[in-house]
């Protein structure tokens, strides 16, 4: 059996002789694929629940972030979200025109743009709430695994646990 490569899954050996640039290529092995896969499944389970809100998953999350923050530099709020600017910024310009939020500039450094909740935007958090809970009874992993993926997911994105 050949060696596993780091960031592939197991190389499954095929029948005949073993091409490792062949086997290297192909979806299966991929790890990249599976996470891909996986991620836009937990979004689509998310979607019924946004619409009745009028958002959108990435809105979702900059809500998440805002109703823990209440005020955010954009700079951060990319960082935190793993967004660049020219994906956040429109998102940011439709929530403000929805009126959830305010977007400014600080006071003490002009380069750098809040972006603030407003009252409508706090009552949307009421309205949200149920929605994790209700997504988790969709996902069809037992608690202790959904912990082990979830520590295992952060450990790729380079965080390291509290």
């Amino acid at each position: 059996m050949p060696e596993e490569t780091q960031f592939c899954g197991p190389i499954v050996q095929s029948a005949g002789a073993y091409d490792p640039v062949s086997e290297s290529l192909k979806l299966e092995n991929q790890l990249c694929f599976p996470l891909y896969a996986a991620a836009r499944k937990v979004v689509s389970l998310y979607t019924p629940y946004f619409k009745p809100l009028g958002i959108t998953y990435t809105q979702y999350i900059a809500f998440l972030v805002l109703w823990e923050k209440h005020t955010i530099s954009i700079r951060e709020l990319c960082r935190i979200l793993y967004l660049d600017s020219g994906t956040l910024t429109p998102m940011l310009k439709k929530m403000e025109e929805a009126g959830y939020i305010i977007r400014r500039r600080c006071s003490e450094d002009e380069r750098v743009v809040l972006v603030s909740l407003t009252e409508q935007g706090e009552k949307l958090k009421e309205r949200a709430a149920e929605i994790p809970a209700r997504v988790g009874t969709c996902v069809p992993l037992e608690p202790e695994e959904a912990f082990t993926l979830y520590k295992l997911l952060y450990k790729l994105l380079g965080k390291k646990e509290e």
